[in-house]
């Protein structure tokens, strides 16, 4: 990103989809760690996993139209849109499509930036999670369980509503506060308890392993008057 497309006339997503669906992790942007983390959430799930954007937000309308009320007690902040252009496998997605960068293609030649597959997530269980680390090679992690909602996106790339409980706290105090990166791997299933102890096999300090944690119980650097 953003040179292959130039490079060889197409985007890889469609083939990293399907390396991916062969137990073959690929990462785009130069993600080594989030390679990494796929690589793992393989071995533990036993199943195709893919890595997405975790900085989308739900718009209101979709929320309270096909949400709210309607799945659990989840609101808003419980809600985000996990996304990529178009790596995620067809296994893994309700109905796909070939198509193009939608991105890339504002400032390129739709024709260099086919390659894409596209297409809602799949619902069902899931784990977010990642490995990382930080500048002076201190390693570090997150776990979270959740699950992806049988709700519409209406929108482009490989794309789902996922719900995670308390995911607007996890996301303050665990993703941006210990700078994770935007990319999240996704395990379809729960797998929480065996990860965590991948993790700690690894060398990842216990108190480097972050989750979600529930409601009434505080980040250490939350502030206790809401």
């Amino acid at each position: 990103w953003p040179a292959f497309q130039t490079q060889f006339g197409f985007v890889p997503c469609y083939v990293n989809s399907r390396l991916t669906k062969m137990g073959i992790p690929v990462s785009c942007e130069v993600d080594i760690y989030g390679c990494l983390s796929e690589f793992i959430g393989t071995v533990v799930s036993d199943d195709t996993v893919t890595l997405l954007d975790i900085n989308n937000t739900v718009p209101q309308d979709i929320y309270d139209e096909d949400i709210k009320g309607k799945h659990g007690k989840y609101t808003i902040q419980d809600t985000f849109m996990g996304f990529h252009c178009g790596n995620t496998a067809s296994t893994k997605l309700s109905f796909c499509e070939m198509k193009y960068q939608l991105i890339m293609a504002r400032a390129l030649p739709i024709e260099v930036t086919n390659g894409t597959l596209e297409g809602d997530i799949v619902p069902g269980d899931i784990t977010f999670f990642r490995l990382q680390s930080t500048a002076d090679a201190k390693l570090r992690a997150y776990i979270a369980q959740g699950e992806v909602l049988p709700v519409a996106t209406r929108s482009f790339g490989g794309i789902g509503i996922f719900a995670i409980p308390e995911m607007g706290r996890f996301y303050r105090h665990v993703l941006i506060e210990k700078n994770f990166p935007h990319h999240g791997a996704v395990a379809f299933g729960h797998f929480g308890k065996e990860l965590y102890e991948v993790f700690k096999y690894i060398g990842v300090e216990v108190d480097e392993i972050g989750y979600n944690q529930p409601a009434g119980v505080r980040y250490p650097t939350e502030n206790p008057w809401r």
